[in-house]
């Protein structure tokens, strides 16, 4: 699968965080997901398409449904990524931190 969306950029929609939420819950068909949201079957289905495309879903078929859920290594790609992000944070915070205390 190619991806083509940063994982932040799909999950930046409430609808697609809803259903990114509701996959957390196991593998679950776009009926399934439509029936707990405010939009239509065909809108779930673009919104899962984003999400596939950032990695962050997989889809199997199951006889004639697909049924959707949270890609493991698309969500532990996202989460090195702001794991990444704060400690590179919390270490400019230490240095600033730590040459303010000297100084004085």
């Amino acid at each position: 699968m190619i991806t083509n969306a940063h994982p932040l950029d799909a999950l930046g929609d409430p609808t697609r965080r809803q259903v990114f939420e509701l996959l957390r819950r196991g593998p679950q068909s776009v009926g399934e997901l439509a029936a707990e949201l405010p939009v239509s079957r065909p809108a779930v289905s673009q919104h899962l398409r984003v999400l596939e495309n950032a990695g962050l879903v997989t889809h199997q078929r199951v006889g004639t449904r697909h049924m959707y859920e949270l890609n493991g290594n698309g969500v532990v790609a996202l989460r090195e990524w702001v794991e990444g992000f704060w400690d590179e944070a919390l270490a400019r915070f230490k240095a600033a931190a730590d040459n303010k205390g000297g100084t004085s």
